[in-house]
């Protein structure tokens, strides 16, 4: 029987196993916004290229302690904890190191609940734990559902997304059935939006009647300084806050902490 996590703390994987859908850019923004607003964030970077923790400016050679030492070598997860330039928000950062935490795994008990255990400490001092995970289906990214309470889309304006889509949905349902039965999805957020492009509009418009209010109503446009934030050590909101970019991330969060607290008035009524 695997560890419970002790605290109310609202625990969200932000997926995709598409690469370059804008996945690492709304973690680190949408973190960024939700401390904005007062809310005590801890990102985790579950992803090996370790984007996010660039994208705070942590410099790999200060990542001592990192996701691969809470999963592997059972390091209390509060030691792997570090500040980042942004108040409220803290993260675990990542380094390359976690590549190799898949093949290292495959013969561990419970392989699928490593960070569900290393997370069972108390972090009621968090309100939101985001979950940045890889651009694949691994077992890194298994073990980031079986953790979360929800699953959090980013979906790139694109065709060939629509198809990744179908196969990450029917990936959460047998999580949901095997391992998390807990799992809801949060929301599908349109990324990389080009009103210029007819093409983008359709995908829009399919997505929605698909999936209905499971889609946010802010979708993030493609934006240059959006782009540039990285390269310079910062969340877009801290780097530029009035670009397109980082307004649309501001809308993101509250319309995330708005469906938060309808969930939670419909739990108490329950």
């Amino acid at each position: 029987m695997t560890a419970e996590i002790l605290s109310d703390s609202r625990i969200l994987a932000i997926v995709n196993q598409k690469g370059g859908v804008g996945k690492t850019t709304t973690a680190v923004n949408l973190a960024t916004a939700l401390a904005a607003v007062n809310k005590k964030v801890l990102l985790i970077d579950f992803d090996p290229q370790g984007n996010a923790s660039t994208g705070f400016g942590i410099a790999p050679n200060t990542r001592k302690i990192t996701a691969y030492d809470i999963i592997l070598n059972d390091v209390p997860i509060k030691e792997s904890i570090q500040r980042t330039v942004v108040p409220n928000l803290f993260i675990i950062p990542s380094t390359i190191d976690l590549s190799g935490a898949e093949i290292e795994m495959v013969s561990l008990v419970k392989r699928e609940f490593r960070l569900k255990d290393a997370l069972a400490n108390d972090l009621s001092e968090y309100d939101y734990v985001l979950i940045d995970c890889p651009p694949s289906l691994g077992l890194l990214t298994i073990n980031a559902l079986v953790a979360a309470d929800a699953v959090l889309i980013p979906l790139q304006c694109e065709f060939y997304a629509l198809e990744g889509l179908s196969h990450l949905m029917r990936t959460v349902e047998l999580v949901r059935a095997n391992l998390n039965a807990n799992l809801s999805i949060q929301g599908i957020v349109l990324t990389m939006y080009d009103k210029r492009n007819k093409f983008t509009e359709q995908i829009e418009s399919d997505v929605r009647e698909f999936f209905g209010d499971k889609v946010y109503n802010a979708v993030i446009p493609r934006n240059v300084r959006m782009s540039e934030a990285p390269s310079h050590g910062k969340p877009a909101l801290i780097y530029d806050m009035r670009c397109s970019g980082s307004q649309a991330y501001i809308r993101l969060a509250g319309e995330l902490l708005k469906r938060e607290r309808q969930r939670k008035k419909e739990t108490e009524a329950a």
